[in-house]
Order: structure tokens, then sequence, then C-alpha cells
């Protein structure tokens, strides 16, 4: 959907420049996301939102977790605008907010950075020749695997049924773990799940809500066993 320009959006963020990062960002940030938080709590668990859209799934996630740090990439400054109110107005200080490509995520986290991604009801790209544009393709996952620590996990909802079945083909492809599938989530509603706007605007048309949780496989610890011959070799 085309989001309708606003002439003064611009200058409107600079009022939530404390917690709304809005300028070209790169390689530097890697490794340092968690000092743009509480620094005397530097160790909480980082979780990324990708399209946070107007906030109404960030701002509850932050309420519910006050001892994790939530990060929201919006590529639309318009709409990043609006989260950014949402957040000043429950005083949150355990989210902030990026204007940022998704493209390009691997240059700003470093390896095992991040412990949790979220990707809710994202642009289903439908026609076949845009499918790497696809937040669920291979290609994103790839660089998912990179960034997330072991036994990260992602969260992923979505109302298109073909963007589901596309995802979990593509899950499948990347060897990645996948539990908790749910092809019509609120009919039987877990309590812990938080509603977008979308999602709320999806369910009341009758559209059916998908669901699942990606799970990265633990990194193998890479061990040496040293030969007999290897020891003997050392033991003159």
């Amino acid at each position: 959907m085309r989001i309708r320009r606003k002439k003064n959006t611009v200058e409107n963020l600079k009022n939530f420049s404390d917690f709304v990062t809005v300028e070209n960002i790169g390689e530097e940030f890697k490794n340092n996301w968690r000092k743009f938080f509480d620094e005397n709590n530097l160790s909480r668990e980082l979780f990324v939102e990708l399209g946070t859209g107007k906030g109404d799934f960030i701002t509850q996630l932050a309420e519910k977790n006050p001892d994790k740090n939530f990060l929201g990439l919006e590529v639309e400054r318009e709409v990043i605008l609006k989260a950014a109110r949402k957040i000043q107005e429950k005083n949150l200080k355990n989210v902030r907010l990026v204007l940022f490509d998704i493209n390009k995520i691997s240059e700003i986290f470093a390896e095992n950075e991040v412990d949790g991604i979220y990707i809710n009801f994202c642009d289903p790209w439908p026609k076949k020749r845009h499918a790497k544009r696809r937040l669920t393709h291979i290609n994103f996952l790839e660089m998912y695997k990179k960034i997330l620590k072991s036994g990260g996990e992602i969260h992923f909802k979505t109302d298109n049924r073909g963007l589901f079945d596309f995802s979990l083909e593509q899950f499948q492809l990347a060897n990645l773990k996948v539990r908790d599938v749910n092809f019509d989530l609120h009919s039987n509603e877990p309590p812990e799940n938080i509603r977008t706007e979308y999602e709320n605007k999806f369910s009341a048309l009758g559209t059916k809500i998908n669901s699942c949780v990606i799970q990265f496989k633990k990194k193998a610890t890479q061990i040496f066993f040293a030969s007999p011959f290897f020891l003997n070799f050392f033991a003159f």
C-alpha cells in the first residue's frame, strides 16, 4: 500500500530523537545496539521486529516484558512517526525505532547479537518474480542465521496463506526447525498472543491468521580430539 507523504514528517521525527534513529546507519552500529537502551543493563536480551508499522505490537510487547529490549525497524517515515508517538505516550524506555531498509539487515547487526525476531504481516509480494523480496525467502533466512544467537527464534504471522505455505517450504529448505504451526490462530487463540493492527483488521473480516515459530538450531561446538599418533609425536 502506498503511503501518503506528509510535509513535516522529517521535522516531527526530530522530536523523538532520543529513541528514534533516522540518519544513515552502518557497520559502526554492530554489537552496539544495547547501548542505545539503558547502559546499566547491557546484558538484557535484544529482540527485533521487522516492519514495526504503527507500533501496536512492539509497544504491547515492551509493556509486557520490561526486562527486555525491543528494536523496531521500519522503512516508512510516516508510519514510524505514529509508532514513536505511541512509545512516548506509554513512556516506554525499552523500545527504540530505526528508519531502515531490512534488505541490509546483515550490515548493522553483528553475529549472535540478536535474541529473537518478529515478522508480522509482511508484504507477501504475490508475484513469482518478486519471491526474493519476501522476508521469509531463504536469502533472508541466511542473514537471520548470522545475527541470531544460538537457539534464537523467529515468530512469524501472516493472513496470506500463499505466503505462509511458501515460507514453510523455505524454512525446510534452510534446514530450520518449525514448531507451533497454526493455520487459524484465532480459533483457539493463546493468551500470550499480541495482536497487531493488521491482525485485528483481517480477523474482523473473517480472514484466518497463520502463525509459527522458527527455531534456529544451536550452533555446534567444534571439539578437537587428538589422535594417539599426534600425542606420541609430542611425547618425544
